[in-house]
């Protein structure tokens, strides 16, 4: 019989980097697979405190870069990298009055830190407002991310590559077939649908599609475009653009109609040819109050949810696992705003 603080079970960014707090801690846990093609894989890896579209920050976006930096860090003394990547986002202006709001929200105390005041304009795009530049921005290298953690538990039996059977789980003994555990967190995405503890959690699924393009004329300085969707350079001269959001598509076929908008979009700064290599996508599990969803089963106190992280999985990810680890270990309150109970509590 084996024995664990905790099961995770899920492979997205929730599962990752609560995994990595028990690291951290020195918890024992083991962490069920079955890499599958989730969201959070295919992914942008944005990181961005600022909200482009109405040039506005979140709900403890300061908080969040910071801590994700730490993370980070502490990451790479165990997998010998550091997966933030130093790239920028450049907002493409689409008019005067949209570089003039920006200048103006810059001066506001909220903003100054992440909204440059230096307007930068770039070749080979189509950018004649110019761009403004997103302080404190970054990518996370996701590909070696998801690769290095998944080998780092591999090494250290941490890993059990294989679908959680429900039906195995007793939960008034505390165990799931060979093993006996304190706690059992559930980081599964839109694959808690069919979690029976779990399943009425009120996730709604946000269709995203980007696309791997190959471009004419590459962009010589390494940084991340936004208009419409985000551009960045990857490997071998291939360029990643996206993504879409569509809450009205559940079905697992490339959206025809997603496609044509990116290119669309892609075109309307990028004048030169391109070729679309590749076409991906994914379902976020989204919230309908933007919050992700944490707490504990309202009988078997040890279960634990840890969902809904949305388009800002890598900030809400790595924030909210601390958060969640303190409730668990130490009995700290959860945030009202990401609590299981808002959803539950009558009103």
């Amino acid at each position: 019989m084996k024995i664990a603080d905790f099961l995770i079970v899920g492979d997205g960014y929730a599962a990752l980097f609560f995994a990595h707090r028990l690291i951290m801690e020195n918890k024992s846990f083991y962490l069920f697979s079955e890499n599958k093609q989730s969201a959070s894989r295919v992914s942008a890896g944005i990181i961005n405190p600022v909200v482009l579209k109405k040039f506005t920050t979140f709900w403890l976006a300061q908080e969040q870069i910071h801590d994700l930096q730490k993370t980070l860090s502490e990451m790479a003394e165990y997998t010998g990298r550091n997966y933030w990547i130093d790239e920028p986002i450049h907002r493409i202006f689409h008019n005067v009055k949209e570089r003039e709001l920006w200048q103006k929200k810059a001066n506001d105390e909220t903003l100054s830190g992440f909204l440059s005041t230096a307007f930068v304009s770039f070749d080979t795009i189509l950018n004649p407002f110019g761009t403004g530049m997103v302080d404190q921005s970054a990518r996370l290298n996701v590909s070696r991310f998801f690769h290095d953690f998944f080998k780092f538990l591999s090494e250290n039996d941490r890993l059990i590559p294989e679908q959680f059977d429900y039906n195995a789980l007793n939960p008034v003994q505390n165990q799931y077939k060979n093993i006996e555990y304190k706690n059992i967190v559930f980081c599964e995405g839109m694959g808690v649908v069919e979690n029976p503890f779990f399943k009425d959690i009120p996730l709604q699924p946000n269709k995203g599609h980007h696309l791997k393009v190959k471009i004419s004329k590459p962009i010589q300085t390494k940084v991340t475009l936004k208009k419409k969707h985000f551009l960045f350079p990857l490997r071998d001269d291939l360029y990643y653009y996206g993504g879409t959001y569509d809450r009205n598509e559940s079905h697992h076929d490339i959206d025809e109609t997603a496609k044509d908008q990116l290119v669309k979009g892609l075109e309307e700064f990028y004048p030169e040819p391109f070729e679309v290599v590749d076409v991906q996508f994914g379902f976020r599990p989204t919230v309908k109050d933007r919050r992700p969803i944490l707490g504990n089963h309202h009988e078997f106190k040890n279960l634990f949810v840890f969902n809904g992280l949305g388009a800002r999985g890598i900030l809400n990810g790595n924030y909210f696992a601390g958060e969640l680890f303190q409730l668990i270990e130490h009995g700290k309150p959860l945030p009202e705003e990401v609590s299981l109970e808002r959803f539950t509590q009558t009103k």
